[in-house]
């Protein structure tokens, strides 16, 4: 089924693009939301007239989104301070919402259904992408530490000082020599 957006889809398209579903999920879907309606020839050619007519508006849509990608390229380092195990794994995991609200303290508001990343569920780096046109993403790279990064680091120093004051056990050796003997004789 031919259908053309009538706003953006993730994983689909953008809007006024012309894709291709199943049937179900056109007519199930797409269609009933508002998303999308059926390609026919008079939707196309009204699409085409349409997208003439703003032409120089999408070319400023792009320059836009191509001036706020140049500004978020120059952003600080996101560094997301979260609650952590003692493995590093993080309870929960870091998704888009928190980089859209680190993103919002350095004043830039970018809504989180833009932005792109696999949840970040261990302590290291990553990097978000956010979608801001078409043709314009730009890559946010982000750290992700522990919020109470001094306590694990004590309770490992504790661990480890404890492991070497344990006494060593030595096995005790029983009397191998004399246990020949009696097989000897």
């Amino acid at each position: 089924m031919q259908l053309i957006l009538k706003e953006n889809v993730q994983g689909l398209g953008y809007k006024d693009d012309v894709v291709n579903v199943k049937n179900g999920y056109g007519r199930n879907y797409l269609i009933p939301t508002g998303k999308a309606v059926i390609a026919s020839k008079m939707a196309l050619k009204a699409l085409e007239e349409e997208l003439k007519q703003r032409a120089h508006k999408l070319a400023k849509i792009k320059a836009d989104a191509e001036a706020l990608a140049e500004k978020l390229r120059g952003v600080k380092p996101i560094v997301i301070a979260t609650k952590v195990s003692q493995s590093g794994t993080v309870y929960g995991s870091v998704n888009a919402l928190h980089i859209s609200e680190a993103l919002k303290e350095q004043g830039f508001d970018v809504d989180r259904k833009i932005i792109v990343l696999k949840d970040a569920k261990e302590v290291g780096n990553f990097v978000a992408t956010v979608r801001l046109h078409k043709e314009v993403a730009v890559e946010i790279p982000f750290s992700v530490v522990a919020e109470n990064a001094e306590e694990l680091e004590a309770a490992k120093a504790e661990e480890a000082a404890a492991v070497e004051e344990a006494p060593v056990a030595e096995p005790v050796a029983e009397e191998a020599p004399a246990a020949e003997e009696e097989v000897a004789e």
